[in-house]
């Protein structure tokens, strides 16, 4: 401890009794003074108050970045059925069959067709003395054909039993009871050359046909022809259309 005699001189020692309390006094409080200011300053307290507050900005911060994301997921979400609501509206429609029928025969309203071929499995009149058999594949292009059109089909045959047995397959095909066509549209002759006629006098919008020389000669008097053929070939004229088949030729395939 600091002696008081450090802080006063020895003259002081010699004065009354009050003189020297009130100076011993003073130098307790001097001292206590030295002491209080040589003390390591305290540490700042911390405020619970501030820490909180930061606390709870965070947590709604937080709150607030996952009410963000969770509106965006549900905007997302929602734009993204608006945008399948509109792509289905505008979803382009598949044609119908009739449709397409419609279409590639632009419209036409008459048509003439040959058996052999195109509608029956057989491909040669000799064959028909035996059995006539209706394409299956063909059997609903045909019946659209008779909804839309007035149709008229025609073969060379040999004899009558043939045309028996080609007017009966038809009607087991259901062809003149489903679609349009009647018995009496079906045309038979004995030459190639009688059905160019059958053709030129019925005058039709289409014609179809297997043989490369009809549809020839009939290019220059019929609007448009479809030479149905499996072996691809040069077409003929501007009018004249080729297909492996009647089905193929309307997309049934």
């Amino acid at each position: 401890m600091v002696s008081m005699t450090t802080f006063l001189p020895c003259p002081y020692w010699h004065q009354d009794p009050q003189s020297v309390g009130a100076i011993a006094g003073l130098a307790v409080a001097i001292i206590f003074t030295y002491r209080l200011m040589r003390l390591p300053a305290a540490p700042p307290r911390r405020q619970p108050k501030l820490q909180f507050s930061t606390t709870s900005s965070s947590a709604i911060s937080t709150q607030s970045n996952a009410t963000a994301m969770a509106s965006g997921v549900c905007s997302s979400s929602e734009d993204s059925r608006a945008q399948n609501v509109v792509d289905e509206f505008f979803q382009p429609v598949k044609p119908t069959l009739g449709q397409i029928v419609r279409q590639k025969l632009s419209e036409g309203r008459k048509v003439t067709c040959r058996l052999l071929g195109v509608i029956l499995e057989e491909s040669c009149p000799e064959e028909l003395q035996k059995q006539a058999t209706v394409k299956s594949s063909v059997l609903e292009v045909l019946l659209e054909i008779t909804k839309f059109c007035d149709l008229y089909l025609m073969e060379r045959v040999i004899d009558d039993e043939s045309e028996k047995n080609v007017i009966l397959a038809l009607e087991n095909a259901g062809i003149f009871t489903s679609g349009g066509l009647v018995k009496d549209k079906v045309l038979f002759c004995s030459t190639e050359n009688g059905r160019t006629s059958f053709v030129r006098q019925l005058e039709p919008d289409w014609h179809i046909d297997t043989n490369p020389e009809i549809v020839s000669q009939l290019a220059r008097f019929i609007k448009y022809q479809l030479h149905v053929s499996p072996v691809r070939s040069e077409r003929t004229a501007a009018n004249v259309f080729g297909s492996p088949s009647l089905e193929h030729f309307f997309g049934c395939v």
